[in-house]
């Protein structure tokens, strides 16, 4: 996948666990593992609104780009 979730770096930084960070956000559980897991094919930018808030960071602070192509030249 190209797009990386750093989310658990971020949360890891501002010390904070899943538990409280679903709250906060008003997220589940469950959809906010598959995001900090990297298991999501999308989120809401109301969502990554909120998170961003919620831990003081930018979109980019949680969001990577990974450029498959170059990655695999680099193997070669």
């Amino acid at each position: 996948m190209s797009i990386i979730v750093n989310l658990d770096v971020m949360m890891a930084k501002r010390k904070m666990s899943m538990t409280k960070l679903s709250h906060e956000v008003d997220i589940t559980m469950a959809n906010l593992s598959i995001l900090k897991n990297n298991k999501a094919k999308a989120v809401r930018f109301s969502t990554l609104e909120v998170i961003c808030k919620t831990l003081d960071c930018q979109p980019g602070d949680i969001l990577e780009y990974i450029n498959d192509e170059e990655d695999k030249k680099k193997d070669l």
